[in-house]
């Protein structure tokens, strides 16, 4: 079976969820299909971190166009070398391509739905339009989440829901199980002026989103109340783990405005290695989020070994289980009240790192790549 991929997302600098996704799907499908081709389609140069590895059933093909890729070269190639099916990681397809071609598209989240205000207007027409040419158009549907699934058959009543799977996401296991020399720990902490455990960490682009300002609003509470009580914890810092995606200035604004300015960390772009160590010495994860189709990072740090407070909105409680603590998305003080309760008591810190590890039991990239392979294979007769 000759099955192609779009892979073009690879190529961008900035690293986010989705192609985190593609990437570890693609360290799996060759190993466990070795008998199937895999025609891997892309346009420029891969980022060092996002390549794929060079399996012998992988073609890997770069041919750049400079407008309209996918529905220019990218539906070109396709049409040209026939594969037998089509996946296309995120939320588009070639609008002309062979009648026999079967078509999967994976939807990581309908958030310009219900946050229209959070994205740029050009991208907001873009995604709108792409959203819904896939969703109509594909013989088969993967949502990340049964949320992301809900919000498909909410917005699109008309698909029939037995042509969507959902299929989990996964964590790199090799990475955040891994343990890190003492001295890179300490060289990665004290280039971001860090102490093991005095820090909340939050992993993410900068973007309306991400519900940073809510965070940094809940971070400020907490840090005058420690000034007032003068506990040990009051040079906690908040480290940001991110490069800034679009509309990010009015973040970057709140923390310039903020008293607490120097102790919020914004790292920009990170490696994979330093995330990890970051993960794995932080004193709690705090996932903001105001919707997410999935949310790796949750994964992330229950396999690091650490307490995680989610929003309670979307798929993070899907994700997170009862191992998580969670608030309301737009409640600061609520927020706040959650940072004491687990920084206050070490026993219930332990208590969600056991449950956190026994949460992330339910999920792998493999498990991930076994789903997604065979929904594929389950088009072609």
């Amino acid at each position: 079976m000759k099955i192609a991929i779009q892979a073009a997302d690879l190529d961008h600098n900035r690293i986010d969820g989705t192609r985190v996704y593609l990437l570890n799907l693609l360290r799996h499908f060759g190993k466990i299909s070795p008998n199937d081709e895999f025609l891997i389609y892309h346009r420029k140069n891969f980022n060092s971190e996002l390549t794929p590895p060079e399996l012998e059933n992988y073609k890997i093909k770069k041919a750049d166009f400079p407008f309209l890729w996918t529905q220019t070269r990218f539906a070109w190639e396709i049409w040209k070398d026939n594969p037998d099916a089509l996946w296309m990681p995120m939320h588009n397809l070639p609008a002309v391509k062979r009648n026999d071609l079967k078509t999967i598209v994976t939807i990581h989240d309908l958030a310009f739905k219900y946050f229209p205000d959070h994205f740029p207007k050009k991208d907001l027409f873009k995604l709108n339009f792409l959203a819904g040419q896939a969703i109509k158009n594909a013989d088969k549907i993967i949502a990340v989440s049964q949320s992301t699934k809900k919000d498909i058959l909410k917005f699109y009543p008309k698909i029939k829901e037995e042509k969507i799977k959902v299929i989990y996401h996964g964590f790199d296991a090799e990475l955040f199980h891994r343990q890190f020399p003492e001295e890179k720990v300490k060289k990665i902490l004290t280039s971001y002026k860090l102490q093991v455990t005095n820090y909340i960490l939050y992993v993410g682009a900068i973007q309306p989103r991400k519900n940073l300002e809510t965070l940094i609003k809940a971070f400020e509470l907490y840090k005058k109340e420690l000034k007032i009580k003068n506990y040990e914890l009051r040079d906690l810092k908040l480290v940001l783990a991110g490069g800034k995606a679009w509309m990010w200035e009015s973040t970057i604004e709140k923390i310039k405005k903020s008293p607490f300015k120097k102790d919020i960390i914004l790292t920009g772009k990170i490696s994979f290695e330093d995330l990890a160590v970051l993960y794995k010495n932080a004193g709690i994860f705090i996932f903001p989020s105001l919707y997410e189709g999935f949310g790796i990072p949750i994964l992330e740090a229950f396999a690091s070994g650490v307490p995680v407070i989610c929003a309670r909105n979307s798929s993070l409680s899907e994700v997170g289980g009862k191992a998580a603590e969670y608030f309301k998305g737009s409640d600061a003080e609520e927020l706040r009240g959650k940072i004491e309760k687990v920084l206050s008591d070490k026993e219930l810190q332990n208590l969600m790192i056991i449950k956190g590890k026994k949460q992330i039991e339910k999920f792998s990239w493999e498990k991930c790549a076994r789903e997604t392979l065979e929904w594929i294979k389950s088009q072609i007769s």
